[in-house]
């Protein structure tokens, strides 16, 4: 029995040579605890749960962690998905150093964390053997490593969504297995290297929203196996080469947004079978090409800011497109129903062209139609009654035409639309609220709508932007206003509003960051409530982050713009401005910039009384008008705490007093008008009221000087800090300054008679106390 036992002992080492490790590697174990380490650092914690990482730890085997992959047979680690760790805190680029170390992975995802430095062209040369590395959706900058040209295996490459910088190298030719390569929306510069053309294997080369110049490389008519190609928003120049065509497997090009030019007269015939197609802005004119009829698979078509003219073809309307997008061209005639019969479409743009007539009473059999944008037209007519039977409709914008009617579709409340705008068109009657519970923007300005403000527009409890401006509405200012908590956006200005402003309908609105009233028929006082709305405090709200409609299809309106994706396709469709009072003029505010902006306009109403110091509280406002009303007493000192304002209009009012030291401390101040007032004393010197040298902006004054209107002042001109306001935050009454301007020259003492001789007995003010804010 002794023989058998000494050979079973002899060949125990060679047997575990055999069996497979059954834990990680010590070393990879130990950087992933160090990178644990550093993450919970940046948290400032010491709980493992709140990053999601509790099994992470040193007495289990690092293969059963979460987010962690290991080999089923030499149990090395060689997948890590580190993306989407739940922070708002940045994370240095410099965490991800022990992660180099584990030569074997061959799977990196760190997408999506506000990770911000730049990245290790040596710690990246270590990972040879990966196949698929996601960086996207950070804050990662500096220039694409030349190391990159190392990962000889890797076939998914995606940096998109940062903020790298520089050029391509021409290292990235290396990569002779590599399938997708995207770069969008970066920083990334000079040209397309030719050395792209070496990816043989490349099938989606996304290069979109970069600062690309030059014109397309014509290496890339080398990569046969290319299905998209998407290469707008650049500064690509050139003639679009007609042999992109010519390449079989391509199924989507993007190509716009350069200065890349159509050559109208080269005549095509692809050898390709698109299923996306964007010309957008590349000069493109005459008819539609006929040669897209051949497209049998078309499913997004954009040619959009070209110079097309003639009518919509029925060829086209018949293809069946999901998406057609040919906004800001020339195209004339009338909208075909034909179009509305397909079971495909989804979005349809026709906007800034010259279609004419009334809309296909059919337009309701698209019952997919989720945005229909049709503004800047000349279509007439009413609105079909029909257009409420598509239960996808999400966009609705059918602005700038001759559409008229009393009579509106009644949507299903329950319905999905979130966006419409049916401005400056000759609607009439009262205002429609036929729409969804859940509609977020409400665009009606400019219309003939008369009557009260409905009392059902409550039960919009979703809504964000409600617009009214120029029309015929009567009433007071409903209480219901304030049940609606989500609403940023209220232009009611230019139409017979009446009565005063109720101290309570704001109260609930914190959200409310634009507000216009003016030019109505209002009485009574500001209410001091508004001086507390945090929407204009100095933190803004978005709007709609996104809204998600289908798989592959997302609609958001983040700063004001549509975007619409569907893949690797992404095209933005702008909305309309917001109109106005800026800076002495009416002007749209562009939807771009809407989200930033904090506008408070009262003015050109007959609103009485005391400014309140309350005012002073909104720290985000942009524009603050209270012109051409009745008020007077002074000007608070609390403006001064104004941090952001731009344009400041108290004109053509009664306010008396000096203009506050305080403003010297504006510094984004570049309007500024107290013209036909009462005011007197020196014009503040300091800061950006330097500036201020328009003398028409202080002209109809009692007793202003100072050298911004070239007016000398006396030595006994009262200064702006003489005037001080209450703990209370009253004013001093007016006779205390008009006292002490009329006694100097009389003395000390004839002014303090004058002032017993009157009855009068004026306490020494009080120590003002200021409030702050915190803000972002």
């Amino acid at each position: 029995m002794a023989k058998p036992l000494s050979l079973i002992k002899l060949f125990v080492p060679f047997i575990f040579m055999l069996v497979p490790c059954t834990s990680c590697p010590a070393h990879q174990k130990q950087s992933l605890l160090h990178f644990k380490s550093s993450l919970l650092d940046i948290f400032n914690t010491s709980n493992s749960s709140v990053v999601g990482l509790e099994s992470w730890n040193s007495m289990s085997d690092c293969c059963t962690w979460t987010r962690v992959v290991c080999s089923s047979h030499t149990r090395d680690i060689i997948a890590l998905h580190l993306q989407f760790f739940p922070t708002s805190d940045y994370m240095n680029s410099r965490i991800l150093d022990p992660i180099y170390g584990i030569r074997t992975l061959m799977l990196l995802d760190i997408s999506a964390n506000y990770m911000l430095g730049e990245i290790s062209g040596n710690g990246l040369a270590n990972l040879t053997k990966l196949v698929h590395l996601d960086m996207s959706y950070n804050y990662l900058n500096g220039s694409i490593p030349i190391e990159i040209g190392n990962l000889t295996k890797l076939q998914n490459f995606s940096i998109d969504h940062n903020q790298f910088t520089g050029r391509i190298p021409d290292s990235i030719g290396n990569l002779k297995g590599l399938e997708r390569l995207d770069l969008r929306n970066n920083y990334l510069q000079m040209q397309i290297p030719n050395a792209i053309g070496n990816m043989s294997n490349i099938s989606t080369l996304a290069l979109s929203k970069n600062n690309f110049i030059g014109a397309i490389p014509p290496s890339i008519r080398n990569l046969s196996k290319l299905e998209t190609l998407n290469l707008d928003d650049n500064m690509l120049s050139g003639e679009i080469p007609s042999w992109l065509f010519d390449i079989k497997s391509l199924k989507n090009l993007n190509l716009g947004g350069n200065t890349l030019i159509w050559n109208n007269n080269v005549k095509i015939v692809p050898k390709c079978m698109f299923s996306q197609l964007s010309l957008r802005s590349c000069k493109v004119s005459g008819d539609i090409p006929e040669w897209i009829s051949t497209q049998k698979n078309l499913d997004i078509l954009e040619l959009s800011d070209n110079e097309l003219t003639g009518r919509f073809p029925i060829w086209l309307a018949e293809m069946e497109v999901g998406s057609i997008l040919l906004s800001n061209n020339k195209l004339t005639g009338l909208v075909p129903s034909r179009l509305f019969q397909s079971p495909r479409l989804s979005f349809l743009a026709l906007s800034k062209n010259n279609f004419s007539g009334e809309l296909p009473e059919n337009i309701g059999e698209a019952k997919e139609l989720m945005v229909l944008m049709l503004s800047r037209n000349n279509l007439s007519g009413p609105i079909p009654k029909s257009i409420a039977d598509i239960s996808q409709l999400v966009l609705l914008d059918l602005s700038k035409n001759r559409f008229s009617g009393n009579t509106f579709p009644v949507f299903d409340p329950e319905g999905s639309l979130r966006y419409v705008d049916l401005s400056s068109n000759e609607l009439s009657g009262d205002i429609p609220v036929s729409f969804c519970r859940r509609t977020s923007i409400l665009a009606l300005g400019e219309n003939k709508f008369s009557g009260n403000l409905p009392e059902n527009m409550k039960y919009m409890n979703e809504l964000e932007y409600l617009d009214l401006h120029d029309n015929n509405i009567t009433g007071n200012i409903p209480q219901f206003l304030s049940q609606i908590s989500t609403l940023q956006v209220l232009s009611l200005r230019n139409n017979s509003l009446h009565g005063s402003l109720p101290s309570n309908s704001f109260s609930n609105q914190s959200s409310l960051r634009i507000l216009d009233l003016s030019n109505n028929n209002f009485i009574g006082s500001i209410p001091s409530v508004l001086g507390h709305l945090k929407g204009m405090s100095g933190t803004h709200i978005g709007y709609v982050a996104a809204y998600n409609t289908r798989d592959g299809l997302v609609i958001s309106w983040v700063t004001g713009d549509i975007y619409l994706s569907s893949g690797m396709f992404t095209f933005t469709v702008e909305i309309n401005d917001l109109m106005v009072n800026w800076k002495n003029a009416v002007q749209g505010l562009s939807s771009r910039n809407q989200h930033i902006y904090s506008l408070l306009d009262l003015s050109k109403n007959k609103l009485s009384g005391e400014i309140p110091v309350s005012l002073g509280n909104l720290k985000g406002l942009k524009l603050l008008n209270i012109s051409n009303n009745r008020l007077s007493g002074y000007i608070p000192q609390s403006f001064g705490g104004l941090d952001s304002i731009e344009t400041l209009d108290l004109s053509n009012n009664n306010i008396s007093g000096t203009i506050p030291q305080s403003f010297s401390k504006l510094n984004q101040l570049s309007v500024l008008d107290v013209s036909s007032n009462k005011l007197s004393g020196k014009i503040p010197q300091g800061g950006q009221m330097d500036t201020m040298n328009d003398r028409s902006y202080f002209a109809n004054n009692s007793g202003l000087c100072g050298v911004q209107i070239k007016v000398k002042c006396s030595e006994n001109e009262p200064t702006p800090d003489a005037q001080a306001e209450g703990d209370d935050g009253e004013q001093e009454p007016w006779y205390l300054w008009t006292g002490v301007w009329i006694g100097f020259p009389l003395g000390s003492i004839s002014s303090v008679l004058t002032a017993f001789l009157s009855g009068y007995f004026v306490m020494p003010p009080t120590k003002y106390h200021s409030i702050q804010y915190r803000h972002r």
